[in-house]
């Protein structure tokens, strides 16, 4: 069966966008060292995510090692590392987690089905040209729903690191069973003991700038430690992992899933576009670059649909993994393809090392991870700059909490385009007038000693009309000429603001237009975009609203106002 047309056109940019063109041979020996130290974080970072995510931990090495082979292939940034993450583990949880019944085998299967359907709505989207889509998720909405992410991951790993079984559940009943075994005592004092130790060595290094991941150093220590003292019976364990390559499981799957899982895939596929469009952008800046944000979605699109056909899961650029590359040296995604290269030798030859592995250490690695998450600093910048925008950002936290990760995000965006409306719908409005050695015509209320134009009225309202807000803008033009105090003979709209109009706002136009008519005052135009002018001709207006009613600057009208006035 061939592909549909959007996504064969999005295929065909990718073979134009292949990052490893033009390799040159001196970067080899850079990307060798940076795989190797990649490594290092890709095995822990992945089992854990998965784990966050209510997957066994081996899919999160499928899930870390097929989109660094595809992306090295297909990406259009130089360097840029994929695989799982904290922000999108408790997205895929919640997608998967009401279907999955029995889990186990079908919570795999259907965290691979909706994988692919996140890369299908990418290769869709590049197609489409969607690339800037990410804008619906403005500041205070990334704001709210990453600190609310930090909250609710922190808070979803507390019981494996304090070595509870929490059972099935949402992640307030199992932080409700959580809190009753420790009050009965059964908080499991060397998981505790291992997570504490595990995030000590996770952020030490970070603290004192080390070069050797802390992640690193927490898994070996707690591996070690586990082994050489018998933890094994006392402490819950991740266990060996299966031998072998990543391969298809997508068994006993339904068209009834696929449905279901539609709407969390748009959602994931937004929130991971975002993340990585900002990441990519970030480092192709630092290098005087930019990168196609289209050719960027398709080939995060297809990164995941090959990982969900392989076991894999929903992925997206990583935040705390591409830095590392960056330091360690790495000039291409060479690197990643030696991550890649490394973390399966090590499925293939050392499965066994994380039968030595605890939960309470991913649990601590998750942590971290969602710590590096918050931005309080931010939080804190946002209160005090725009109260509006806090309400959006309060949302968008509180919805991930209380509602769900997934619709919490809906909240979010839903507040914040009701947000938009309202600012249009009752925009900035002001009488201009002249000032004395100053050219131009100036805002009053900012300019309280400008001098108004006798005759005159001249009057800005920052926003496109549409049917909200054409009605505020009659009733600002008719307050403003009963407050007049001279005889005004035309009113001008400074109408540079006016960037659109629809058929409601145009009726509220003519409308006003009559009732100053009959008030003996024309209304005309200065600045007038020329497609709203045009638009203004194609509704029908071209009659009433003549040429000689439109001025192609404020100052223009003026003179040619006062010059009729004293003929």
């Amino acid at each position: 069966m061939s592909a549909p047309p959007a996504v064969r056109t999005s295929l065909d940019k990718l073979r134009s966008a292949w990052a490893l063109k033009g390799y040159k041979r001196e970067w080899l020996r850079h990307d060798l060292v940076a795989g190797a130290a990649l490594f290092a974080l890709l095995v822990p970072a992945g089992m854990a995510y998965a784990q966050a995510a209510g997957l066994p931990p081996v899919t999160g090495l499928y899930a870390t090692v097929v989109p660094l082979l595809v992306y090295a292939v297909v990406g259009p940034s130089r360097i840029l590392v994929l695989g799982p993450d904290s922000a999108l583990a408790p997205l895929i949880a919640a997608a998967i987690m009401p279907l999955a019944v029995g889990g186990g085998e079908k919570s795999v299967a259907l965290a691979g089905l909706l994988a692919i359907l996140v890369g299908v709505i990418m290769l869709l989207g590049a197609a489409l040209r969607l690339g800037t889509i990410t804008g619906l998720l403005s500041k205070p909405i990334r704001l709210g729903y990453l600190n609310g992410l930090a909250v609710y991951v922190g808070l979803s790993q507390l019981p494996a690191f304090l070595g509870i079984e929490a059972g099935d559940g949402s992640i307030w009943e199992k932080l409700g069973k959580a809190f009753t075994s420790v009050v009965d005592g059964g908080t499991n004092y060397i998981a505790v003991a291992l997570g504490l130790g595990s995030l000590a060595l996770i952020w030490i290094p970070r603290l004192l700038k080390w070069k050797v991941p802390g992640v690193l150093l927490a898994v070996v220590a707690s591996c070690l430690a586990t082994a050489l003292w018998g933890l094994n019976d006392d402490v819950k364990v991740t266990g060996a992992l299966p031998q072998g390559l990543p391969a298809p499981a997508l068994d006993g799957i339904s068209w009834a899933d696929a449905l279901a899982l539609v709407p969390p895939a748009a959602g994931i596929a937004l929130m991971a576009f975002a993340d990585t469009g900002v990441l990519s952008q970030s480092l192709a800046a630092k290098e005087g670059k930019r990168v196609s944000g289209n050719r960027e979605m398709a080939a995060l699109g297809a990164a995941n649909a090959a990982t969900g056909f392989l076991g894999g899961f929903p992925i997206c650029g990583s935040s705390s993994r591409t830095p590392v590359a960056v330091d360690a040296g790495a000039k291409s995604q060479l690197t990643g393809a030696v991550g890649a290269a490394l973390v399966l030798a090590f499925m293939l030859l050392a499965p066994g090392v994380t039968e030595y592995l605890p939960s309470a250490t991913l649990a601590a690695v998750v942590i971290a991870a969602a710590i590096a998450l918050a931005d309080p600093a931010g939080v804190r910048r946002l209160l005090r700059l725009s109260r509006s925008e806090s309400v959006v950002m309060l949302a968008a936290f509180l919805g991930v909490l209380l509602v769900g990760v997934l619709q919490g995000i809906l909240v979010a965006i839903a507040l914040a385009l009701l947000d938009f409306v309202r600012r249009a719908w009752n925009p900035y409005r002001t009488e201009l007038g002249g000032q004395e050695g100053r050219p131009g015509y100036h805002d009053l209320t900012r300019h309280p000693e400008g001098a108004r134009i006798p005759g005159l009225l001249i009057l800005r309202f920052d926003a496109p009309l549409f049917f909200g807000n054409g009605q505020v803008l009659a009733g600002f033009v008719r307050e403003e000429l009963d407050e007049a105090e001279d005889h005004v003979t035309h009113v001008i709209l400074a109408a540079e603001p006016i960037t659109g109009i629809d058929t409601t706002a145009l009726d509220d136009l003519v409308t006003l237009d009559e009732w100053l008519a009959r008030r003996g005052v024309d209304l005309v135009f200065a600045e007038l975009k020329g497609p709203v002018k045009d638009k203004l001709v194609h509704l029908g207006t071209a009659a009433r609203f003549t040429p000689d009613h439109f001025y192609s600057t404020v100052g223009a009208a003026v003179r040619d106002l006062r010059n009729q006035q004293s003929q």
